[in-house]
């Protein structure tokens, strides 16, 4: 389901949206002219709020616009200066993103003791990866690094290894750390580091691959998947790819360690597509240096890179104009990341996609918490937030990385425009507004909080909620369906001894979370 190219289809979506919540009696049914008539918002403008261009901007490269990441982008002097500034993450301070692999100790150890503790039943790595996907949360909720953290899931998407808890998991960690120190590098690096690292080599069985029984998942996958696309390759390119990939092993179920060996690597020539080499060393690693550097450079990688780019930051259904474009600043700037970003953002389609694509459920999950300024704590048992937060994503349909696939989690609106998934989201909302679970190791704001202590007017307070949680004034609509979801008229006045305040505040939250401009990033 494409959401910009026809009027029909953004509808669709948000006709959807608009209709699940009206089935749970919060978003009124009538037009923004009919609902303009009767509810005419009123500004409480005290809270500053970007730009629609500048939101847009930081929205879509963020896990959720917070006054205090509003403040940061104003403060480097609006949204293309800020990302320019987030595109060299190693020079903005972090302590409270990284602070929080501490919270999960497992994570720090190697291969060979995950492995004892799992198979001596100590602990299992399932429960690991679990750790690591609450990880990847906790980084993406407390980063300032929003950008790299938003890329580092595109690319650890797109050279998928689950977390599901095989025996990947022995190095799943360290996968993701490789992926996060090349994500705003070049493809052409980040593509070695993936495709020879332990974790990618045994889910897709090359750990093992011999001269003598060439394994092909890996090879095949390469092509298929990570670099030109199906269709561009044939199967006798499958099976050299495969034979070039032979000797990068791990010690299974022994050591697990990882080395070159060079005695399992075919030689003598080889062809993929355009690539050749006579492969005469038994040492195979220069001639796969030199292959993944040709698949990296090649065309059709660049235009298939460019059009997942293009589908994850601008729309479903991405003009061919526009992924030509960012194919060609790809190969002029020798596969560097950051010019195709610099070229995406500069675009007149990016420009022009406000609202067009969805959270998936775990990026709905972390910025339900940022935008409630919820304090997360280090978990202290089972049901601490920073660990009940991952079945929250899994209630709403999927944790991070969970996808089983090598093709990664899909990236398109129609994936999450499901009404079941609706419904889940909107219970999630409903339980954070209101802080009733998770409970343990969490602070959520008082209803108070969100109320100036001289008190206001309901459609001045719609405002100002609007301002804080979605970062973007009050419009008729949301004020009627806020009327109607806490029985108010726009005129009463509320004060922090209101029954609003005092009973009801959850429900006036959730139904501006439940709006179809908190679902879109």
């Amino acid at each position: 389901m494409s959401s910009r190219t026809t009027g029909s289809t953004t509808a669709t979506r948000r006709g959807l949206l608009a209709g699940s919540a009206a089935a749970a009696g919060i978003v009124a049914t009538s037009s923004p002219a009919a609902a303009g008539r009767r509810y005419r918002p009123r500004t409480y403008a005290k809270r500053t709020l970007l730009s629609g261009r500048d939101r847009h901007l930081v929205s879509r490269f963020s896990y959720g616009v917070t006054p205090d990441l509003a403040a940061e982008v104003r403060k480097k002097g609006g949204a293309r200066a800020w990302f320019a500034w987030q595109l060299t993450p190693g020079k903005i301070n972090d302590k409270a993103g990284d602070r929080t692999q501490a919270w999960w100790p497992e994570l720090a150890q190697g291969p060979l003791t995950l492995w004892q503790n799992h198979a001596g039943g100590i602990r299992g790595g399932w429960l690991v990866m679990e750790d690591y996907q609450r990880w990847v949360m906790a980084r993406r909720m407390q980063s300032r690094r929003q950008v790299l953290e938003t890329m580092a899931q595109f690319w650890e998407n797109h050279l998928n290894v689950p977390t599901n808890g095989e025996q990947w998991f022995l190095y799943r960690k360290t996968y993701g750390d490789v992926i996060r120190r090349h994500a705003l590098g070049r493809f052409d690096e980040l593509l070695h580091a993936a495709i020879t690292h332990p974790a990618m080599l045994i889910y897709l069985d090359n750990a093992t691959s011999s001269a003598a029984h060439p394994n092909e998942n890996l090879g095949r996958e390469l092509l298929e998947l990570h670099t030109v696309g199906r269709g561009s390759f044939t199967e006798s390119d499958v099976k050299d790819s495969a034979r070039i990939l032979t000797g990068w092993y791990v010690d299974m179920w022994k050591s697990w360690k990882a080395s070159y060996r060079p005695d399992l690597h075919a030689t003598g020539r080889v062809q993929v597509k355009g690539f050749t080499a006579a492969n005469k060393s038994a040492d195979g690693r220069a001639v796969t240096a030199d292959y993944l550097r040709y698949l990296a450079h090649h065309p059709d990688t660049a235009r298939r890179l460019a059009q997942k780019l293009a589908v994850k930051f601008v729309g479903d259904d991405p003009s061919p104009a526009l992924v030509r474009r960012l194919a060609k600043v790809y190969l002029h700037h020798d596969t560097a990341i950051k010019p195709v970003l610099e070229a995406l953002v500069d675009s007149r389609e990016f420009r022009r996609s406000v609202g067009d694509k969805l959270r998936d459920p775990a990026e709905d999950v972390v910025a339900t918490y940022r935008v409630l300024r919820v304090r997360l704590g280090r978990p202290r048992g089972t049901d601490s937030a920073a660990n009940t937060m991952l079945w929250q994503a899994a209630t709403i349909g999927a944790m991070p990385f969970s996808w089983p696939r090598p093709d990664g989690t899909p990236l398109d609106n129609a994936t999450w425009s499901s009404t079941s998934r609706l419904l889940a989201s909107l219970r999630t909302h409903y339980q954070m507004a209101g802080g009733w679970w998770p409970t343990q190791d969490v602070g959520y704001r008082p209803p108070k909080a969100w109320v100036p202590k001289s008190g206001m007017r309901f459609d001045q307070l719609v405002d100002h909620l609007s301002r804080e949680l979605l970062h973007q004034p009050s419009t008729s609509v949301l004020l009627k369906a806020c009327c109607e979801a806490t029985n108010l008229r726009p005129g009463e006045k509320i004060t922090h001894d209101h029954p609003l305040v005092r009973w009801s505040m959850a429900r006036l939250l959730t139904t501006l979370l439940d709006s179809p401009e908190f679902f879109a990033r």
